[in-house]
């Protein structure tokens, strides 16, 4: 399918570049992915998979990620003061991150979503299902967290060596396949031409460094959401891998534990990513946990 632009999206009135693919008339599932990734981070072979299953998916830029509104405006992230308390940095948080999918929703002319989130992703899920709740049929977290200090932290000390990614696109290529290869999963290959490719065609629709860390921030100003996540009642699926090191497994048993009812599904060898060999399972559980609400709701 091709890519589209929805225009005027949400209470910000942003752009949002779009894919849509499989059968229209299917259950509907929104694939939101992480911070600094853009549409195209989500596998083709996996959303495949998952059309295979009987659904529609639908996958898309966040804003300040690939060809999306940016914020260029927006004041320069400040960590340091902000990991002291001083949030006034930060440009948005999760909650606009999550009305801007809403949005999206509305401008597909859909009253509700199966939701599919990754990483930053599967923040921004929680947070509609919290804020939105009778827009979301299903939630799948995805090597997520819930915002709780001391859990789903990463390994900084991992990326120690990498330093600031570059601006020059051979550059940054290599140096976004040497930190896909520092986070990928130790017990599954890693295919160094597939993510060589994939981190070319992010530098051309629109890496923006600064954009990523705007983004970072408003997961450190949105702060703790275990408590909301108990008021949900959806059906939800936990998913993390054994071998995170950007998002601790911690965060996963977290979610399962804050959302009443979410089933947890630990992946022995899985990092920080989708491989290959993984996409039947993690299609078929999502698969099977939508086609399960559908037959709840309808």
């Amino acid at each position: 399918m091709p890519e589209l632009t929805a225009r005027n999206v949400g209470p910000s009135g942003i752009d949002i570049a779009y894919e849509r693919l499989g059968d229209p008339g299917a259950p509907p599932v929104l694939l939101i992915m992480g911070a600094g990734a853009q549409l195209i981070n989500w596998p083709e072979g996996f959303c495949q998979e998952l059309v295979d299953r009987g659904l529609h998916v639908i996958r898309f830029d966040t804003r300040d990620a690939g060809r999306s509104t940016h914020f260029p405006d927006a004041p320069v992230p400040d960590f340091p003061a902000a990991l002291a308390g001083d949030f006034s940095s930060a440009a948005y948080t999760l909650s606009d991150l999550a009305a801007d999918t809403v949005g999206l929703l509305d401008a597909l002319g859909l009253g509700g979503a199966h939701l599919v989130g990754s990483s930053m992703g599967g923040m921004i899920a929680q947070m509609i299902a919290i804020e939105h709740p009778e827009r979301v049929r299903s939630l799948t977290s995805m090597m997520s967290t819930t915002g709780r200090p001391g859990v789903g932290e990463a390994d900084f000390s991992a990326f120690a060596e990498l330093g600031a990614p570059p601006r020059d696109r051979a550059a940054f290529v290599d140096w976004q396949v040497r930190a896909l290869r520092l986070a990928a999963s130790p017990s599954f290959p890693f295919d160094e031409t597939a993510a060589a490719e994939r981190s070319g065609r992010v530098f051309d629709r629109g890496y923006d460094p600064l954009g990523i860390q705007r983004q970072g921030l408003a997961v450190l100003a949105t702060g703790d959401r275990t408590e909301r996540l108990r008021s949900l009642r959806v059906p939800t699926l936990v998913v993390h891998g054994t071998a995170d090191i950007v998002c601790d497994i911690s965060g996963g048993h977290a979610t399962a534990a804050a959302v009443p009812g979410a089933e947890l599904l630990i992946l022995e060898g899985m990092g920080h990513g989708l491989p290959e060999e993984l996409w039947p399972e993690l299609a078929s559980r999502t698969a099977e946990l939508i086609h399960h609400a559908e037959t709840v709701t309808t």
